[in-house]
């Protein structure tokens, strides 16, 4: 660097500095964060929960409680002063300018305009708010269910009509993609995934690599007790389709109806296996 410098003059010298230097920008965070308050948070908000609901892709009541779980995981996220003294950007600030970006795709930069955020304070708080939020509710909404949890499962298939255990997983193999498995429940719960498969696959290839019955294979199932026709039965079960193999473990639609019990078993066993699209219908929506 000495020499380089030694081939200019200060004047250049001092030109290649000046525009190296960073310029300052004066973003008001006290006010900004003031306004976003007022405008979605406050008692009396400018904008209607409907417009929150909008632009948020929440509820309040729901952003309100990720915020808590997210400042209280990381202390990243809580105001604090920087070294002149004055405040940072408020726990709202940075999780709002993490929900933009991520409801609609924008670029951190196109932050700066309303939040008054910079690109690198909002990649960063979305960084930290990906990774406090699979931190804080992974345990709750991505894991095998427990004995409370199977227990709530008998009693919501027997209300609509099927004991025991109730899920669905299929594949798409229209052209080349990543096969996703997903087992869901009435209320929205998706309480197993499994990425992979890259490329045409039908559901019996995807089955075969699935972890989904490994907790079954493996003796780790929390108990099941469930009643069928006045049969005890201690194996959960899957709703499936017909081009699934037959396992014990998965009922299979029936391919030619005939009786009245089996056209009304078809009508239930499709109407419950529509949880997962529906549940993925949400998401999409959300």
């Amino acid at each position: 660097m000495n020499g380089v410098m030694q081939l200019l003059s200060p004047e250049k010298v001092k030109a290649l500095f000046r525009c190296r230097k960073k310029r300052y920008i004066k973003r008001d965070r006290e006010e900004v964060a003031q306004r976003l308050f007022q405008d979605y948070f406050a008692e009396n908000p400018i904008f209607s929960p409907k417009m929150f609901r909008r632009r948020f892709q929440m509820r309040r009541e729901l952003f309100i409680r990720i915020l808590n779980g997210v400042t209280t995981y990381d202390e990243w996220f809580i105001q604090k002063p920087d070294a002149l003294g004055c405040m940072g950007f408020t726990p709202m600030q940075k999780m709002t300018a993490a929900i933009r970006i991520l409801a609609y795709g924008i670029s951190a930069d196109l932050c700066d305009e309303y939040i008054k955020i910079s690109e690198t304070t909002a990649v960063e708080s979305l960084e930290r708010f990906y990774d406090a939020v699979i931190a804080v509710y992974i345990e709750q909404y991505q894991c095998t269910p427990d004995e409370e949890d199977i227990a709530r499962l008998l009693r919501e298939g027997e209300e609509r009509g099927f004991s025991g255990w109730h899920g669905t997983h299929r594949g798409r193999n229209h052209k080349p993609t990543l096969i996703l498995e997903a087992v869901a429940s009435k209320d929205l719960w998706i309480w197993h995934t499994f990425f992979g498969m890259v490329g045409s696959n039908n559901d019996v290839n995807i089955l075969d690599h699935s972890p989904v019955f490994n907790s079954l294979i493996n003796g780790t199932m929390p108990p099941i007790n469930y009643e069928v026709n006045g049969y005890r039965r201690t194996m959960g079960y899957y709703l499936s389709d017909g081009i699934c193999p037959k396992w014990a473990t998965l009922i299979q639609t029936i391919p030619h109806l005939i009786t009245g019990k089996e056209n009304l078993f078809a009508k239930k066993q499709e109407a419950v296996k529509k949880d997962v699209e529906r549940a993925f219908g949400v998401l999409q929506i959300r």
